[in-house]
């Protein structure tokens, strides 16, 4: 069939032509922007969940809602090794200088750029190779200490306060939150405190891997009474058909209901691998009827497309060391897995091997479901380590 017709979207972050199975989230975000905006106290969202399950997807569509109910948004994607501070900084600046053109009385939001200006005077920040800076005298003894435990609960709460002024609200939207330092998220975490003690229209919505509450509770022991973590898993057996079937139906195309099931079988739900799957049968159909035998024809090549693009990106990120653990939990089978199993497999003690675990889970690539149990962040992942380094031969690492 025409592949440009292709209803199908693989790729991060790409909205999938239905958003199957994530009413009971987008309701719960629904009415935290309601609560908020009314001056109620509710909690904020940290969605957490596996590679590929769609985060960025329900981050994205929380943003569109948002706006569409006034909200000022602020979209970041953390990035390994980045600070928070200049993350932030270049959008809180674009968003006090807005508020600051609004019509209305105050000087809350000038008040807001003078403490972003004794922040940025106590960090550099650069967006796109060029220097963050502001033409204005600082706010001196606000956000200016260096300390970003201190300074940015202290520049929140002013750029909420500016907001409150101008009768508006804002939502910072995070993506991928496990990769700030504890220092960074526990500063993250003591801001929305703050704005949540004052009852400021500022609320955060973030999303990041399964390690994510255990890391902001590690941050501050009050974390899981000040969010909410709602869980983004892998749709049914159902949902996944619908998933499919829904965009198809809309231009007149049907799926088997045997190719159906074929397809869940071989992904398991997830989003990702439903788009990809839906991608490549739709395009190898020569007819609207999709057939047992086109999703056959058509997972050599979804599986190459995967260990090329999806899979592969991870992969190259790995020492040597890493690769060999991950082929070592790999050669279980699927599952959860026991780090004293792995340490077995290896030929080395459970201790030994607690650095290169730690630097796995550091990289996102497993985490911890349970004391002792280690599971993959990327679904199918262990399938591709197979095919990555068929022969494994457990050396010392």
């Amino acid at each position: 069939m025409d592949p440009i017709k292709n209803p199908y979207s693989p790729g991060a972050g790409a909205p999938p032509p239905e958003l199957v199975g994530r009413d009971p989230i987008l309701n719960q975000a629904r009415i935290l922007l309601g609560r908020i905006q009314e001056k109620r106290p509710e909690k904020s969202m940290l969605l957490t969940g596996l590679r590929g399950v769609g985060k960025t997807v329900l981050l994205n569509e929380i943003e569109r809602k948002a706006r569409a109910q006034g909200y000022h948004t602020i979209p970041v994607e953390a990035v390994e090794g980045k600070p928070l501070g200049p993350l932030l900084a270049p959008h809180l600046r674009s968003l006090l200088f807005e508020l600051d053109r609004l019509a209305g009385m105050g000087n809350k939001a000038k008040r807001g750029l003078r403490v972003l200006r004794s922040f940025l005077g106590a960090i550099k920040v650069t967006y796109q190779d060029v220097s963050i800076g502001l033409d204005i005298d600082p706010e001196k003894g606000a956000a200016d200490s260096g300390d970003l435990e201190i300074d940015l609960p202290n520049l929140l709460v002013a750029v909420a306060e500016a907001a409150e002024e101008k009768n508006s609200a804002i939502a910072v939207l995070i993506d991928e939150i496990q990769y700030f330092g504890q220092k960074e998220l526990s500063a993250l975490i003591m801001a929305m405190h703050r704005v949540q003690q004052r009852r400021l229209p500022l609320i955060l919505i973030g999303a990041g891997l399964p390690i994510l509450p255990g890391l902001a509770g590690e941050s501050k022991s009050y974390a899981e009474r000040l969010f909410s973590f709602p869980s983004v898993g892998a749709l049914s057996e159902e949902e996944s058909a619908r998933a499919l079937n829904e965009p198809a139906r809309a231009v007149g195309v049907h799926f088997a209901s045997d190719a159906l099931r074929e397809v869940f079988r071989l992904t398991k739900g997830y989003p990702y691998f439903l788009q990809e799957w839906g991608y490549q049968t739709w395009n190898l159909a020569p007819t609207p009827s999709i057939a047992l035998s086109i999703v056959q024809t058509a997972t050599p090549e979804v599986v190459r497309r995967l260990d090329q693009n999806f899979f592969r990106v991870r992969f190259d990120r790995l020492t040597p060391s890493e690769k060999n653990f991950l082929r070592a939990m790999a050669h279980q089978g699927a599952g959860n897995y026991r780090s004293g199993d792995i340490a077995e497999t290896l030929g080395m003690t459970a201790k030994s091997i607690g650095p290169v675990r730690a630097k796995l889970i550091k990289k996102g690539m497993i985490y911890s479901p349970a004391h002792g149990e280690m599971a993959f962040t990327v679904p199918l992942f262990d399938e591709f380590m197979v095919r990555a380094i068929p022969e494994f031969q457990p050396r010392l690492m």
